[in-house]
């Protein structure tokens, strides 16, 4: 094993250490920061954590901010069920020799509602509940290791009462040129509530990952794997790897690429009774057009319906 490599998995377990302890938790404050918004990304089932030369990545894995091959920016469009919308911002670029700098926003709107009281009865009055999300990303290399973090400021409101929060992101990838493998690791939302919604504090959605991406010698393919939620307990081992989601991309030529993922988790927690229909997988494809690419993602729910994203992101 070269002394690079060891240094990656070095590095990988620091990363993830400190939250490999925790135990597994019930999340209610700001779950949204779980849900992936580029369409690219959902479309291979959240299996993103080793994608390159990807402004989003800021979202996912800031430790590939330093893989942009020039100046990006990026924004999405998501329909979840019922009127429930959601979107994404985001650029980033090289500051002379300090690095790759990135910034992005993220929120979710979720609508109108008509206000009742206690008895259930309507007061005539409509109140409204969204989320909101602002991240600045630094990412650098050294070689073929690469590496970054996240600051995110988190804010969520439903009628008057509103809950503000911090939390981190920090990732590694490392590339292999002779292989063209990525590995990663890395660990979203490190942080806590400012100001709760009640009297309690709650906890974030902390996720440990870890993933390896690899193309094909001989096929148009990139195959990704993503380990998830590693942090949390569980009654073996093994059993922390169940939430794992694998996505391929296919090159169908220069200008056109199909996708298709699964994503574990989702699957079995969408699975009523004996059946769960196509939940858990997804799909979608990218077109580039000039400089600019357009990216169309369909996630299947099973019985409860569909979400659809919709990306448009350009390099200057």
């Amino acid at each position: 094993m070269s002394h690079r490599i060891r240094t990656t998995i070095l590095l990988a377990f620091f990363i993830a250490a400190p939250a490999m302890h925790a135990m597994a938790q019930d999340y209610t404050a700001f779950d949204f920061l779980r849900i992936p918004m580029n369409a690219r990304a959902a479309a291979l089932g959240n299996t993103y954590l080793t994608a390159r030369n990807d402004v989003t990545t800021l979202f996912t894995n800031p430790g590939a901010l330093s893989t942009l091959e020039g100046p990006s920016a990026s924004v999405g469009f998501l329909k979840h069920l019922l009127d429930v919308n959601a979107g994404y911002a985001v650029y980033g670029q090289k500051w002379d020799d300090l690095g790759w700098f990135s910034a992005g926003i993220v929120f979710l709107d979720y609508g109108s509602f008509e206000e009742t009281d206690k008895f259930g009865d309507r007061t005539g009055k409509e109140f409204g509940a969204s989320d909101l999300a602002l991240s600045l990303g630094y990412g650098n290399a050294a070689g073929n290791l690469h590496y970054g973090a996240a600051l995110k400021i988190i804010h969520s409101s439903i009628e008057e009462f509103s809950s503000t929060g911090l939390a981190v992101d920090a990732g590694i990838s490392y590339y292999i040129p002779d292989q063209q493998m990525v590995l990663a690791a890395g660990v979203q939302n490190a942080g806590m509530q400012v100001s709760a919604f009640g009297d309690e504090d709650e906890s974030l959605p902390l996720d440990v990952r870890v993933g390896v991406g690899k193309k094909l010698e001989h096929l148009p393919l990139n195959i990704m794997l993503n380990f998830h939620k590693l942090n949390e307990s569980s009654e073996s081992f093994f059993d922390r790897f169940s939430n794992f989601s694998l996505g391929g991309e296919f090159d169908l030529s220069d200008a056109l690429k199909a996708r298709i993922g699964y994503y574990n988790e989702m699957r079995r927690e969408l699975k009523i009774g004996s059946s769960a229909k196509l939940a858990g997988f997804s799909g979608g494809f990218g077109l580039k057009v000039a400089t600019y690419f357009v990216d169309y993602a369909y996630t299947s729910l099973g019985e409860i319906g569909a979400m659809h994203r919709f990306s448009l992101s350009t390099n200057f």
